[in-house]
């Protein structure tokens, strides 16, 4: 089976809708068949990331520490949009820690997320095989 580089391109918030839920339980199944799985945040996905949510009075099971996980599942590159967390009055620092271990650097932690402009998400959903919005 070949590898196909995936992206998933989050764009709605985290909780009220089932959209991002999906999406990670879709990630997770890609990743589960060896496939180059990427995840983007744009638009209110960002708040998908924001550390300490806390859905319960909304009734609600706060699946954001699965994000945690992923990279276990070889899943290390998270693309943020600079100008959805500006628009927001979010920055990096508002977002959860999420590392991925580099074995080829003695099992470094490196971080997953990466702020970028919109113009360079776009370069880098090009080069993508396939795009899932959610």
């Amino acid at each position: 089976m070949s590898t196909k580089k995936f992206m998933y391109l989050n764009r709605r918030a985290p909780y009220g809708t089932v959209y991002a839920l999906e999406s990670l339980e879709v990630v997770l199944v890609a990743a589960a068949f060896d496939q180059d799985v990427s995840l983007s945040f744009i638009d209110d996905g960002v708040y998908q990331l924001v550390e300490g949510q806390n859905p319960e009075g909304i009734g609600m099971k706060n699946f954001s520490k699965t994000f945690h996980a992923l990279g276990d599942y070889d899943i290390k590159q998270f693309y943020v949009s600079a100008e959805s967390l500006e628009e927001r009055g979010l920055s990096l620092d508002d977002l959860m820690p999420l590392v991925w271990e580099d074995e080829d650097d003695d099992w470094a932690e490196k971080p997953s997320i990466k702020v970028v402009s919109n113009a360079e998400l776009t370069k880098i959903m090009s080069e993508q095989d396939v795009c899932l919005s959610f």
